[in-house]
């Protein structure tokens, strides 16, 4: 049993968000509902919480202290484990990050409670679900969070217990719910899904009209409706010949998904979801015939900046503001996303990056062989200075002046 768990006693059973995350709120325009489980089974919605949740989750995060040359990495300070190894007892740093950012990217925060010793460190970090947070502003401006337990005990907690990662925000203390911004989206998204489903579900082929002389009775109608489903309904009867008799006649409809708009709609809802999450769409496996090597570089470079950047910049100042003490503040303590980490895999690019900081004396060969986690060689402490620099650093002794007798 873990120390948030102790916190609560037994009582009634209150939820505060069942109609979200069920979808039992009112349908969309385009009559369907949409929940978090909704939304989720969206490939759109699920690709981009998952290119943004990995994103950030898979950059080294780290607690650092002092500036210039005294730079370092504060192992000794308990949150730096917390935010780079393990933050509770049974999930990864990794983990956690990703949990955060899917729960800020869809639902508008990331709610954490905050675990402390007697001195205000965090010691351990307990994700909450969104569902199970409400926050309120008081008159001074200060939040009070009432937190549901899962066995349904309630209770509520002061600002410094909880750690929230807000997103984009209007009032500045709660984040926008993208779920409920983008429901229309994501609702025309489940709708298309849905209506493209049940057209080959319920697809009969080759269809059209089928016409016989004469009016049918209600069973004869039912005969021939029964008939038709089961020698011709279904793809698995695509193709077949039709033969009919009593001078019944059958004339064929050709609407085809494409013709009906729904290849285009389905795409059009992509770049649409897309917009809200603010991912590119090449970055979920969607890309245009236009696209080139050239331009899918520049756009994943694109996503690290305009996408990925501004996240590293909310958890870091989130960490500062809601983690650190004003001690440790003071004392040069910093969290630092290290997005080097992202060219882990890529190899040729990685050694390029180096090879490059490396000849320019930016770093030492023992520095980066740090960074490519190798041990130091005997020798290699010191800076190289480019060849084009040497002439400045080492300038030519004047010539001697010749004296003639």
């Amino acid at each position: 049993m873990n120390f948030l768990t102790r916190l609560f006693s037994r009582k009634s059973y209150s939820v505060t968000d069942l109609a979200q995350e069920f979808g039992l709120s009112a349908p969309v325009k385009s009559g369907v509902r949409v929940g978090r489980l909704q939304a989720l089974q969206v490939a759109t919605v699920f690709g981009c919480l998952r290119v943004l949740g990995e994103g950030v989750a898979q950059v080294p995060l780290k607690l650092m202290q002092g500036e210039g040359r005294g730079k370092r990495t504060a192992v000794e300070h308990p949150l730096h484990e917390l935010l780079h190894v393990k933050p509770n007892d049974w999930m990864s740093s990794f983990e956690l990050r990703e949990t955060m950012t899917w729960h800020a990217g869809l639902c508008g925060a990331a709610k954490v409670f905050v675990v402390r010793d007697s001195l205000g460190k965090p010691i351990e970090l307990i994700p909450l679900e969104p569902g199970s947070v409400t926050t309120k502003q008081q008159s001074d401006y200060r939040l009070v969070h009432q937190v549901t337990s899962p066995n349904g005990g309630q209770r509520e907690f002061p600002q410094e217990a909880i750690w929230m990662l807000r997103g984009p925000s209007w009032n500045g203390f709660e984040g926008l719910d993208v779920l409920r911004i983008a429901r229309e989206a994501i609702g025309l998204s489940i709708a298309a899904e849905d209506h493209h489903s049940r057209m080959h579900r319920n697809s009969v082929a080759p269809s059209g009209l089928y016409s016989v002389d004469g009016a049918l009775g209600a069973d004869q109608y039912k005969a021939l409706r029964s008939w038709l489903e089961k020698e011709y309904g279904g793809l698995e009867n695509t193709g077949r010949p039709m033969i009919l008799d009593r001078n019944a006649k059958f004339t064929p409809y050709a609407f085809k998904g494409v013709d009906m708009q729904h290849l285009e709609t389905r795409k059009h809802q992509i770049e649409e979801v897309c917009r809200y999450f603010r991912v590119m769409p090449i970055m979920i496996g969607y890309s245009d015939k236009a696209a080139t090597y050239a331009s899918a570089e520049q756009m994943f470079l694109a996503h690290l900046v305009h996408t990925l950047m501004p996240w590293y910049g909310r958890f870091e100042q989130s960490i500062t503001a809601n983690l650190l003490t004003a001690k440790d503040r003071k004392e040069g303590y910093y969290p630092k996303f290290t997005e080097r980490g992202l060219l882990r895999g890529a190899m040729k690019d990685e050694a390029e990056y180096l090879s490059k900081l490396v000849e320019r004396g930016v770093l030492t060969r023992n520095e980066a062989r740090e960074l490519m986690d190798r041990n130091p060689i005997d020798g290699l402490d010191e800076p190289l200075t480019p060849i084009n620099l040497t002439a400045d650093l080492n300038p030519a002794p004047a010539p001697k002046e010749k004296h003639h007798a």
